[in-house]
């Protein structure tokens, strides 16, 4: 499929765009679990947990939009990365999330790479262009 994507990797970024929306969809769905996961070292809770459902669902719908999707993709791995903390606060205090297994809370930790790396596959990535794999060469002049 030179030129092309593959279907896997549209599969892919369609499951991304439509976990994020989903995801920011839950900001204001799930408002008091998502304050009660954030970190008390941080100001403004209600206000960080909108802002974030916010940038989840704008995000999730760029990457929909070839032209917006290579920003969208910078955009969600900072936001990884950003909610990465109350990923931590989640499993270190698992005793204040009774409905949610304990196990489940330090397994999501690893899963966070592997979410900047969905992005990067599906966002971030340049698929080579045809012909790319050839040995550059001089202009020619033109032939008279």
């Amino acid at each position: 499929m030179v030129g092309r994507e593959s279907r896997l990797i549209v599969v892919l970024r369609v499951l991304l765009g439509v976990g994020m929306v989903a995801q920011g969809i839950n900001h204001f769905v799930l408002t008091d679990l998502m304050i009660r996961i954030m970190p008390g070292y941080l100001p403004w809770h209600r206000p960080l947990v909108l802002s974030s459902g916010i940038a989840e669902l704008a995000l999730g719908l760029m990457v929909f939009i070839p032209k917006t999707r290579h920003l969208a993709g910078w955009g969600l791995v900072a936001l990884l990365v950003a909610v990465f903390p109350a990923n931590i606060e989640m499993a270190i205090h698992a005793s204040n999330f009774p409905e949610l297994p304990e196990l489940a809370l330090w397994l999501r930790l690893p899963l966070q790479p592997l979410l900047v790396y969905w992005v990067w596959v599906t966002c971030l990535r340049r698929p080579a262009a045809a012909g790319t794999a050839a040995p550059l060469q001089s202009p020619q002049p033109p032939r008279e």
